[in-house]
């Protein structure tokens, strides 16, 4: 999966807060994800991020996810 650091990801499970909408900060091994409701940031693997995302937007358009 193609994800780049600044895209916005909506994932299937919600956060705790509300929202399931995630800002990359960092891609590697790992996946850096900031909140776009509350602002808190989690790291978690790779592989379980890229199982969680429903879709992926860049630049306000949506980009194919699979």
């Amino acid at each position: 999966m193609d994800i780049k650091v600044g895209d916005i990801v909506t994932m299937k499970k919600p956060h705790p807060c509300g929202g399931a909408r995630w800002q990359i900060t960092r891609v590697g091994a790992d996946f850096k994800l900031r909140c776009l409701t509350c602002g808190r940031e989690i790291m978690t693997p790779r592989v379980k991020a890229e199982k969680g995302i429903r879709k992926v937007e860049r630049d306000g358009v949506e980009v194919k996810v699979r």
